[in-house]
Order: structure tokens, then C-alpha cells, then sequence
């Protein structure tokens, strides 16, 4: 087997110091008081009501509009599928059908300090009625210039433009049968032309009509983020409201538990984290300790998956549930080094050189630690596709399983679902490959080659 360097260990050590420092801190620059957040730290983690208090609001329909029980249904189920595509996982939303009313709670922004509630509720109101309409500059009042709807569209993501050369982000969207038609028909006859599209009553963009297309695919472009991309996707994967919200009241809601809380359950983890250190140390010795320098790479990996950190993972609203998938992915990262220096001490045990037992003890562990983790993998997808927003790429890979029980989203369960399956994806990063490749480096230093160190006898 081919040796690890000796100085691995301490580019991994400086690694996972150097990424458990910016996902704490963050990183930002100021320029006299406008503050710029190039990478987002714990501080911009989105916390649920109980910890930091939140908007709660009541919808009703418009004026004169008699809203049936199906439509009232229907626009809590979007609503609900809106606030999980956020990742506003912490809220609360009921329905009064007697009253045509949905009271819905939900938690501040990360890095919210104006607390506007009238701002926050903007996002929750819009009914996202996507429409296709002939010309740069239509009458929006004239329903006879509309193409097609957002109805058409079967599914909505990010993608690139590769056409211009800059990999811009747009929208790709996906349509039916029906869809397919109309866009073939509309941009072979406006060949020349522009098709402008509209949010509600809102521009998004107006795409010169180079060519027909016949794909049954359409681009959405204008000037997007990933992020602002995103939203839009979001939206129209969700659905349009039957009706348009009004808003009848709202107010702030003060956090039942307090920012007190926060620091308690940051102290209470600073413990546990340093008892189960202590054991690890005690116990398992030299493995025990390389062990908790790749559980702190992975603890600080999870949370940038939350923060924000990473581009690919949006700021995700931290819910009791979401802390509780957290502590068990850290306890299935505890299982995977123990079973490892286990190993290694039953080979020390045959009589096997150090080299030859961490060899063979990291192997052999291999197995036992893959079963495991898939296991858990696979439950945590599986609560991401049934409980999160249908349009996700969980919740399609498993439609084939859930498609006769129709949408079930559960902000609570999803949360839960999503920080246990980063926690075990990037316990697969630091127990299996980082811990392993810093005790194989380590090893071969003259003062750490003693077998005892290992779990062995001592000579």
C-alpha cells in the first residue's frame, strides 16, 4: 500500500483549522459602515421563532372573492412548499376555513435588524402567475397576447447560458405537452421578435426569438445571481395561489425562549463536545485524538452547509430538529473512528508491525463504517424527498415511491433530514479519508511509533 507523506498531517490539521475558522467567523469587509459579507459565518445562520422571534401574519382573499375549501387548501399547501424552498423550515401555518383566513408564523431573515414585517410577508404574497406573452413591451391587460402560463411548466431550475460565452445564470424551464406546442408554434411564427416575460404584473425579461424551438425546453434571462435564479425557480416550481393574499394583520413575535437560549445550547454542545474528546483521548489514545480534529473538520463543514458558506447550499433556518440530525451525524462520525481504532488495536494484538496493523485496521474498518453510513444516507434522503418541496431533486428521484400520496411538506422533518445527510456526507470527508490520512502521516514520526500509543502493549 502506498505510504502517506509525513507532512499530510499537518496540511490537513492546517485545513480543517483554516475551514473551521471561516465557518465560525465569516468572512466580510467594511468600507467606512457599509459591511460586505464575502463568506457567511455562523452569525448569519437563520434561527427558527423560538430562538429569535419572527413575523406572524393573517391572509385572507380579496375583497368579494368567496374562496372555496379546496382553493384555501390549496394556497396553504404553497405557501408551505414556498417556505421550504426557502429554507424557512421553523413556521407554522393554519388554515380558518370558516373565517377564509391563514395565519402563518415564521422566523426572521439571517442578518435581519430592521425587523420589517411588511417586508418580510412581500415574498409569502405574491401569486406567481408565470406568463408567456408576444412582444418587448405588451399590454399585460390584454389576455390575448398571453402564450402560455406557468401551468405549462413541469419543472423549473438553474442553469447556464453557455450561448454568450459568460455562463450566465438563467432559468431553464421544462414544459407539458401543451406547452411544448404553444412555445414550437409562438417562436417559429416570432422568428425576429421578442416573447417578454412576466412574474404577476412584474418584467423579468424579453429574449430575442433567434430561431424556433422546438425542444420543448425555454430559457428564462435577466441579469440573475445563482440566488436570484434560484427564487425564481423556486416560485414556479411552487405553484401560483389560486388568488391573490391580502393582508388582513400582522405583527412581530418576541422569541418564547430568548437569545439566552442560543448560548446555552452553544455552551451545552462546547461540553459535550469536549466530554466526548476526554473519552476519545482516554480510551483510544493517538487515534482518539486524531479523531476529534476530524470530528471538528466536520462539525464545521455542517455548519457552513447551514450559514451559507458554500454557494451551493443557501442559508438554512437552524430548527430544534435540524440541531437534533446534527448531534446524531456527529455520534455516527464517533462510531466510524471507533470501529477504526478498534481495528487497529485487535491487529496490534496478532502481533502486526504498527504500519501493518494501521494498514490493516483502517481497511478492514472500511466495510463495517460504509454500511452504516449508507444506511443512515438513504433515511435522510428519503425524509428530504417525502417531507420537502416537490420540485426538489430528492422529491423527484423519489416519486416513483410517493407519487400516490401527493405533496406532505414538513419544514421540521426536512430540516432534520438535511443536516443529518451533510453531517454524514462530510463525516465520509473527515473520518474516513482525513482522520485515516493524518494517523497514517503521524505514524511515521519517530515519537509517535510506540504500539502503545495505538492501543497496544506497552513496551
Amino acid at each position: 500500500m502506498k505510504r502517506v507523506g509525513k507532512p499530510v498531517f499537518f496540511i490537513v490539521l492546517l485545513l480543517i483549522a483554516a475551514i473551521s475558522t471561516l465557518s465560525i467567523t465569516g468572512f466580510h469587509t467594511w468600507y467606512g459602515d457599509m459591511k460586505t459579507t464575502h463568506i457567511k459565518g455562523a452569525d448569519d445562520i437563520r434561527w427558527g421563532i423560538d430562538i429569535r422571534g419572527g413575523v406572524d401574519v393573517t391572509f385572507s382573499p380579496p375583497a368579494g372573492y368567496n374562496a372555496t375549501k379546496e382553493e384555501m387548501a390549496s394556497a396553504e399547501s404553497i405557501i408551505k412548499v414556498r417556505m421550504v424552498s426557502q429554507n424557512i423550515t421553523d413556521y407554522e401555518v393554519y388554515t380558518d376555513f370558516d373565517k377564509n383566513r391563514i395565519i402563518v408564523r415564521f422566523p426572521w431573515k439571517e442578518g435581519e435588524t430592521e425587523y420589517n414585517p411588511e417586508k418580510a410577508i412581500q415574498e409569502l404574497g405574491e401569486t406567481a402567475w408565470l406568463t408567456f406573452r408576444e412582444g418587448q413591451t405588451p399590454d399585460i391587460s390584454d389576455p390575448g397576447n398571453i402564450i402560455l402560463e406557468g401551468k405549462n411548466v413541469v419543472s423549473a431550475y438553474v442553469g447556464a447560458d453557455t450561448s454568450t460565452g459568460t455562463s450566465e445564470p438563467v432559468v431553464v424551464l421544462e414544459f407539458d405537452t401543451e406547452g411544448k406546442a404553444a412555445f414550437s408554434e409562438a417562436t417559429s411564427r416570432l422568428v425576429g421578435g421578442y416573447i417578454s416575460i412576466w412574474m404577476d404584473e412584474n418584467f423579468i425579461s424579453a429574449p430575442y426569438v433567434k430561431q424556433a424551438i422546438t425542444s420543448g425546453d425555454g430559457i428564462i434571462q435577466g441579469s440573475f445571481t445563482v440566488a436570484t435564479a434560484k427564487d425564481l425557480a423556486d416560485k414556479i416550481n411552487a405553484g401560483a395561489l389560486p388568488f391573490r393574499l391580502e393582508t388582513d394583520n400582522y405583527n412581530s413575535i418576541s422569541p418564547t425562549l430568548g437569545q439566552g437560549a442560543k448560548e446555552a445550547m452553544v455552551m451545552a454542545g462546547i461540553i459535550a463536545f469536549a466530554v466526548i474528546a476526554v473519552f476519545m483521548i482516554l480510551l483510544y489514545r493517538l487515534p482518539g485524538a486524531v479523531a476529534m480534529i476530524g470530528l471538528t473538520g466536520q462539525l464545521a463543514l455542517v455548519i457552513a452547509s447551514i450559514s451559507g458558506f458554500f454557494a451551493a447550499f443557501p442559508s438554512f433556518t437552524l430548527t430544534l430538529p435540524g440541531i437534533a440530525g446534527i448531534i446524531l451525524s456527529i455520534g455516527v462520525g464517533v462510531d466510524a473512528n471507533i470501529i477504526t481504532a478498534e481495528r487497529i488495536k485487535e491487529e496490534l494484538k496478532t502481533g502486526k508491525t504498527l504500519d501493518g496493523a494501521v494498514n490493516a485496521g483502517c481497511k478492514r474498518a472500511f466495510t463495517a463504517i460504509l454500511d452504516g453510513n449508507i444506511t443512515v444516507i438513504i433515511v435522510a434522503i428519503i425524509l428530504m424527498g417525502a417531507f420537502g418541496p416537490p420540485g426538489s431533486f430528492f422529491a423527484k428521484l423519489l416519486t416513483p415511491f410517493f407519487f400516490m400520496f401527493g405533496p406532505s411538506t414538513a419544514g421540521n422533518i426536512y430540516s432534520f433530514g438535511y443536516t443529518l445527510l451533510m453531517g454524514v456526507l462530510f463525516n465520509f470527508v473527515m473520518s474516513i479519508f482525513a482522520s485515516r490520512m493524518m494517523l497514517k502521516s503521524i505514524s511515521r514520526y519517530a515519537p509517535f511509533r510506540k504500539p502503545w500509543l495505538y492501543g497496544g502493549e506497552k513496551v
